[in-house]
């Protein structure tokens, strides 16, 4: 009976497992230091809101500001990092089960339209200025001086504890 070389596919598999952890663990420290700050339109009357304030506006559960303008909620386009932590923190959900969420909506006719479609941080950041009553996100250091951030739970990106880091 011939022997197999299962200590060489052994270490093999041990190999390419520990470097998928690597991966891993450097995907999310990297994630650990990324922040994605809230911003509205700059006459959009909101400074600050609470976690579930905002899970209500990006989940199309609440569509008017308080001074009864629409809210115009800008998404990134898939496979941005930001939508990502988006979908995982706000939503709890993944990419499937995001689009199901707002053909289901629409479908009902609980919303208008669903969130507008945005291409990059730039394009976001842009359109949330020229937007009445926009709300959108973008990474934390893309923040510009004309952008307006909302506090979440009365912290900001930078703040220990800022819920979307």
């Amino acid at each position: 009976m011939r022997k197999r070389p299962y200590s060489r596919r052994i270490a093999l598999l041990v190999s390419v497992l520990g470097l998928w952890h690597l991966g891993a663990t450097g995907a999310a420290a990297q994630e650990a230091g990324f922040a994605v700050a809230i911003v509205v339109h700059p006459e959009t009357d909101v400074d600050d809101l609470t976690f579930s304030e905002l899970r209500t506006i990006f989940r199309g559960e609440r569509q008017f500001w308080d001074n009864g303008r629409r809210v115009t909620l800008l998404m990134r386009a898939p496979v941005a990092a930001e939508r990502e932590m988006i979908l995982r923190r706000i939503y709890q959900m993944d990419e499937a089960a995001f689009r199901e969420y707002w053909i289901g909506k629409m479908f009902r006719a609980e919303v208008a339209s669903g969130p507008k479609l945005v291409y990059s941080a730039d394009m976001a950041r842009d359109l949330v200025t020229v937007i009445p009553g926009a709300i959108t996100f973008v990474p934390a250091s893309e923040v510009s001086a004309v952008t307006k951030v909302v506090r979440i739970d009365g912290k900001l990106p930078t703040d220990p504890g800022y819920a979307l880091r």
